[in-house]
């Protein structure tokens, strides 16, 4: 096949820009510290305001007594039963309630999907997920309803402190990293905010008291 004149000339010029790559401009310029300033809140209470602002559903236990409460509350009230639960501490919480529950495999015709989170985002008001967890990548998205439960300890001030923490926690990085910031929403048909369409349509976090792992 003959290649023509501009053809073999631009290919030289991909030849040497590859054999002699260009130093990164402004690596000089390159800052470790924060780009944003805490705004001197609780994490607690600056996660609860950006996370229902998001429209997310938000609950405070001071302990696992607590929850328990709420969640055969909320599970009663809105009569949910099948539960899909892949982590063994949650799902002894789930089968501890009052409130009769089954622990599902079918995540496809579940009432609402709980898992743990890697930690918790102040800042963005955000639930941070990695498929490092037990229950990979789909749980938080394929359920209807989204159940996170966190503890005070996992709370973090920004993005960048939750990347460092998953880099610490993980020699080999998750291959997937979701910042869940309450019901997933689209705007993209006329412009018209609408919520629940690629993901859950409601997203709760219960945060637990507990200043230790």
């Amino acid at each position: 096949m003959k290649i023509s004149a501009s053809k073999n000339n631009i290919l030289k010029k991909i030849k040497q820009a590859l054999s002699n790559p260009v130093p990164v401009p402004f690596i000089q310029n390159e800052v470790s510290g924060n780009h944003f300033s805490a705004t001197g809140q609780e994490p607690e209470i600056e996660f609860a305001e950006n996370f229902t602002g998001l429209q997310g559903r938000f609950s405070y236990c001071e302990n696992i007594e607590e929850l328990k409460e709420q969640l055969s509350l909320l599970f009663s009230n809105r009569k949910w039963t099948s539960i899909f639960c892949k982590e063994p501490a949650l799902q002894n919480i789930i089968t501890s309630l009052p409130f009769t529950t089954t622990i599902t495999n079918d995540l496809k015709n579940c009432d609402v999907s709980v898992t743990g989170c890697e930690n918790l985002v102040a800042r963005t008001g955000s639930i941070v997920l990695s498929s490092a967890q037990q229950h990979g990548r789909t749980t938080s998205v394929y359920a209807p309803v989204h159940i996170c439960i966190a503890y005070t300890y996992q709370l973090v001030y920004d993005v960048k402190d939750s990347l460092h923490q998953l880099q610490d926690r993980y020699p080999l990085f998750p291959s997937l990293v979701t910042f869940a910031s309450g019901p997933s929403r689209t705007a993209d048909i006329e412009k018209t905010l609408v919520t629940g369409v690629h993901g859950p349509k409601e997203v709760y976090c219960f945060l637990i008291e507990n200043a230790n792992p």
